[in-house]
Formats: structure tokens, sequence, C-alpha cells
């Protein structure tokens, strides 16, 4: 993958080619920023780009190196993930006694931590004696939804490199042109942050179906109430969707802004584009304060959600607020 293959984050793109380009690598780099932005796809490019032998700045992707870090069996590169919950200590020791004993190709190692804040504090400890005290030409990339999670010594002795969502339209466009349903990438680049993790939502199992239930429950629930309450618990509550409860909720409330939008007479950028005809009806049936307290309501329930709140009772009370009980 060459850093021309990654759609967006040119700044990044940019930094990362010069620092190759006039032999300025740092030993250490942050790539923080939200999931879905490009980071892991970067992380790899830019591996690609320093191990390559052809260009000077990019991988040509079909060296011999090149091709060793796309199948991930190149020797002196080490990508690491959590095992489990958290990055543990013995894997950062065993990264440790790779590098200090393994003959280099290259000249060069290079380490990528993935979810490198769910590092343990001893785990982290570790690492940092590493960053402080490499054995031989070391770069570690460090990748992180949010990189003052670190060690405050961990972020001093590494570069900050910030990863930003690419522009809704430049998504939507992409997504629109590779021929994915409209109404799906509506929803799709909100959620998002860059491309493939846009595409690789829409394809996911049960994306559309969970759009269908959203409908669904908030038609039922502004005219016939207990069929809406029946329907959340046997497709939501306890039902083959139920793992997806969180997903619903980021829909629904794309679905209230819309809501808001439609009670105030606006209907540039509505989300819900094809469902426009009854639900302009029903958002000038009620006040907007209406739809923004079920607006609030659909966040906190969110939040809620993540402290572990009954998934049913929040999902039965969200309902009820729409029809006004």
């Amino acid at each position: 993958m060459s850093f021309q293959a990654i759609v967006g984050q040119e700044r990044v793109k940019r930094m990362l080619q010069n620092s190759i380009r006039t032999d300025k690598v740092s030993h250490a780099y942050i790539f923080t920023g939200p999931s879905g932005s490009g980071r892991r796809e970067m992380a790899k490019a830019f591996a690609m780009a320093l191990y390559c032998k052809v260009l000077p700045d990019d991988a040509c992707g079909e060296c011999l190196d090149c091709r060793k870090v796309a199948h991930g069996n190149h020797p002196d590169l080490h990508w690491l993930k959590p095992d489990g919950a958290s990055i543990k200590i013995e894997q950062i020791r065993e990264l440790q006694k790779q590098f200090a004993y393994r003959s280099t190709v290259s000249g060069l190692k290079m380490y990528v931590l993935e979810d490198a804040d769910k590092m343990t504090t001893q785990a982290a400890n570790s690492l940092l004696k590493f960053l402080e005290e490499p054995s031989s030409q070391v770069v570690a990339v460090l990748i992180t939804d949010n990189g003052q999670a670190l060690l405050p010594t961990i972020r001093s002795r590494s570069q900050w490199v910030p990863f930003v969502p690419m522009m809704r339209q430049q998504m939507q466009d992409l997504l629109l042109k590779e021929g994915h349903s409209p109404v799906l990438v509506q929803i799709a680049v909100r959620l998002a942050a860059g491309p493939q993790a846009a595409r690789a939502m829409i394809q996911g199992n049960g994306f559309a179906e969970i759009r269908n239930l959203v409908i669904q429950l908030t038609r039922e629930s502004l005219t016939r109430l207990p069929v809406a309450l029946l329907t959340a618990q046997q497709k939501l509550s306890k039902g083959e969707l139920g793992d997806r409860l969180s997903l619903w909720l980021d829909m629904l409330i794309l679905w209230l802004k819309d809501m808001v939008q439609l009670g105030t007479g606006r209907r540039e950028g509505i989300v819900f584009s094809d469902q426009t005809e009854w639900m302009v009806k029903e958002a000038l049936s009620r006040p907007p304060q209406h739809w923004i307290a079920c607006l609030d309501q659909a966040i906190e329930t969110q939040k809620r959600l993540r402290f572990h709140a009954n998934p049913q009772l929040a999902l039965e009370h969200i309902i009820m607020q729409l029809k006004g009980v």
C-alpha cells in the first residue's frame, strides 16, 4: 500500500514523506484520531515506504521488501495488538527481546502498537524505557483513539500525528461512485471517520436492517405504541439484532435531528431523505421542543448504556418519549 493509495489525510502523508525524503524520521510517532480515519493503513504505508528499495519517499509495491510488509512477514517489522482487553508487559518484553537478538536485514527495525492507550501501567513503563534506550535504529508507531491517554513521558518522546475525519461530501462522493446505496451512504458518512470504515459499515451484517428498524419503530411509536414496544423487544432487546442497539441509537439520533430540522421548516441535509413525506407530517404535528427533548433523551440513553443500564428498559423509555407518554 502506497501513500497515494490512501484517500485523504494529505497533511499526514506530506509530513511522513518529507521525513523519509530528508532522512529525518523520528524514533517514535503517535497516530491519534478517530477510529476509521486511516491510521492503521497509514502506518502500513509508512512501513512500506521506509523499507522500499525503489522509491525515495513512497512504496513501489513491487520490490521484495514492499511485498513482505504487505503480506505481514517482514523480519524487521513487528505489529502488536492487545492481548484480550490490554497490551500487557509480557508483550512489550517479548518485543524488546526480539528486537535485541534478531539480526536485521534492512538496518531499520520498526514496531506498530495498535490501541496503544490500552497498555497496562507496567507495559507503558516498560515501553517508555524501550523508547529511551533503543538497542539499534528503531521506529515506533503508536496508534490510538486518544493520544492524551498515553503517559505524558511517552507523549513527550514521540511526534504527534493527528488524524482528522474525512470531509463528509468527499466521502459521500467516493462511496456513491463505488455504487453503494445512497440511503445507506447518507448514514454511514455521518457515523464513520473515513471511507474504509464507512464502507465496512455499509457492507456489514445488519446495517440496512437496523436502518429499516429505525423507520419501523419510529412510525410505530408515533401511531401504535404497544406494537412498537413488542417490536423493540422481539428485534432489539432479545432478538437477533440485540447486539446492534448502539448502532440503532446512533441512527435514531440522526433521525431525530432530521425531525428537528423538518419541524422548523428546513429540508437541507436530511439523512432519511427517502422518508421525508411522512416525517414532515409527524414533525409538524408536534412542537420542535418535543423532538429536541427526544434527541436529548436518545443521547442520554446512549451514555447510560455505556455504564451497563438495562437495555430493554432504556429502549422502552425512549420509545414512549417519542410518543409523548
